[in-house]
């Protein structure tokens, strides 16, 4: 099914006000998540690690975060130096450079073309990333662009956005402490940050990559996003990407 005209969406303007909350709330969530949720927060983390390739050597990581998934990494010397991560929020990359300093750090959007050579990378990182874009479709074309054709992978984390299991987490865990925080309702933020639905992002990476595995969580034995969180993608770029037309 085409989507020309879906993209670059919409988002609606924040105030001042807004904007302040949405980038703290971004941080503290980032700081929370490790501590009380930590079950979701190994998913997160291990399914990347656990589904990659032995022998990788080059990585990037976008919407890095506060560079928590590197705790998970188990890296030589030599992969340490060629890990580039690249992260929006210039607050939450100081933390990553302070965290982190033997790796590369860059402030910027994976939506946009990065400054490295095609093919240059064999890992590319989006862990509960591409939830969040307006323009989903240039990151993922950047992301095969990025990645070796022959040994590249992408690997990928996204909630099960629409799912009752997912709006039920959140009403027992980010939603009363964004409210308690900050004093203003949850749902604009919600609206404002998850923009794209699980169905929506497996349309868009099919056209660049095919998958090589995929794991629900929690219910792996109920692989489907109704009655899950999170769902974690291995995925291989194709040697060329596939039109609408298919």
């Amino acid at each position: 099914m085409s989507t020309v005209g879906k993209w670059p969406k919409a988002t609606l303007p924040l105030t001042g006000e807004q904007r302040l909350a949405h980038d703290d709330f971004m941080k503290r969530w980032h700081e929370i998540l490790p501590r009380r949720y930590r079950m979701v927060e190994r998913f997160n983390h291990e399914f990347p690690v656990r589904n990659s390739r032995a022998g990788f050597s080059r990585t990037i990581e976008v919407g890095a975060g506060l560079g928590e998934h590197l705790e998970y990494e188990r890296l030589t010397p030599e992969q340490e130096a060629a890990y580039s991560v690249v992260e929006l929020r210039a607050n939450m990359a100081e933390r990553i450079r302070e965290r982190h300093p033997q790796i590369s750090v860059i402030v910027g959007d994976c939506q946009d073309r990065l400054p490295f050579a095609d093919g240059h990378f064999d890992r590319y990182l989006a862990i509960h990333v591409l939830e969040h874009l307006p323009n989903l479709p240039a990151c993922v074309a950047e992301a095969w662009r990025l990645l070796d054709k022959q040994r590249g992978q992408l690997l990928v984390v996204i909630p099960c956005e629409g799912s009752p299991a997912y709006a039920l987490a959140r009403r027992i865990s980010a939603q009363p402490i964004f409210e308690r925080t900050y004093r203003m309702p949850y749902r604009p933020f919600v609206e404002h940050e998850h923009l794209n639905r699980p169905h929506e992002i497996l349309a868009e990476l099919d056209r660049y990559f095919t998958v090589e595995s995929r794991r629900f969580f929690p219910l792996a034995v109920v692989p489907v996003v109704l009655f899950n969180l999170c769902l974690g993608l291995a995925l291989r770029p194709r040697e060329v990407p596939r039109t609408d037309d298919g």
